[in-house]
């Protein structure tokens, strides 16, 4: 499935975040992955996605400027496609 920005998203139930200085470990229980959330607004982004109607509401809600969103739904991307992250009903 393609990642879509307009879609409702939320943390996998089996993911853990760890706050750090650079933005946050992630790792999922079930496939053992641990993955790296780069940058502090990354992390404000993947914890605010199940409080907001969209990812790009999450994006907006977490003060990422219009000119990074691309990089930022790239990341959220890479989220989904690990299953990090889940799209919402």
């Amino acid at each position: 499935m393609a990642f879509e920005l307009e879609r409702p998203w939320a943390l996998s139930p089996q993911v853990s975040l760890r706050p750090e200085r650079f933005g946050a470990l992630a790792y999922h229980f079930g496939t053992r992955r641990l993955s790296f959330l780069k940058s502090p607004g990354l992390l404000r982004v993947v914890e605010s996605l199940a409080e907001q109607p969209s990812a790009l509401a999450a994006c907006r809600s977490a003060g990422v400027p219009e000119a990074q969103l691309p990089a930022y739904e790239r990341a959220l991307a890479t989220l989904a496609d690990t299953d990090m992250i889940r799209a919402r009903a």
